[in-house]
């Protein structure tokens, strides 16, 4: 079973993990979060990553390390991992790793109700999405071949080569499901059952 945690957000483990590092502003580790690029994963903006560095520190996963000031800007709070910060980011990224987890994915709604429209109609709106993914994968694959030839190192592409699994995947599933969709015997049993009312 998920455990409870005191700070769920995922965001919050993508902010324990940068801390390991060094310790950060906030503001820094947004810009690190951008140009990483791991906003592509992690739902982000200033205002929740501020609001998930309190959370982290009123849990005590996180302190104030430092302030620093300096003329142009006004003060920043600087924040470190804690030992309880590591001990949760450890248990925290091992259950992600470990444990498949039930999502509900809003195209997994929409497959469950398939079957409301026409097949036409079906294969039309998944050839757009066929499309979308294909697009995709070609910008999602450049992304990785640039970021190699800048010499990162693959574990740092890691969820990018998953996002390129995934779309793959999903662009194969697509392609079947469209050719189901056209067999005349399915295109026949909905007629018969929806008939006019589509």
């Amino acid at each position: 079973m998920e455990k409870k945690r005191k700070v769920g957000n995922p965001l919050a483990l993508a902010v324990l993990a940068w801390l390991m590092l060094e310790p950060m502003h906030p503001y820094e580790l947004g810009r690190r979060l951008e140009e990483s690029e791991q906003d592509r994963s992690v739902k982000y903006n200033r205002g929740s990553l501020y609001m998930v560095v309190k959370q982290l520190a009123k849990a005590g996963f996180i302190v104030e390390h430092e302030t620093v000031r300096d003329t142009q800007r006004p003060e920043r709070t600087v924040y470190a991992l804690t030992d309880a910060g590591r001990a949760e980011l450890y248990d925290w990224l091992g259950e992600l790793v470990a444990r498949p987890r039930q999502e509900y994915p809003h195209f997994g709604v929409a497959l469950s109700l398939l079957g409301v429209l026409s097949p036409e109609r079906a294969v039309e709106l998944l050839d757009a999405r066929s499309d979308a993914l294909a697009a995709e994968l070609v910008e999602t694959r450049d992304r990785v071949r640039v970021a190699s030839g800048k010499g990162v190192g693959w574990v740092f592409l890691v969820e990018e080569r998953y996002r390129i699994a995934m779309l793959e995947a999903e662009h194969r599933f697509v392609g079947e499901l469209m050719e189901a969709l056209r067999e005349p015997e399915y295109v026949r049993a909905w007629r018969e059952t929806f008939g006019g009312r589509s």
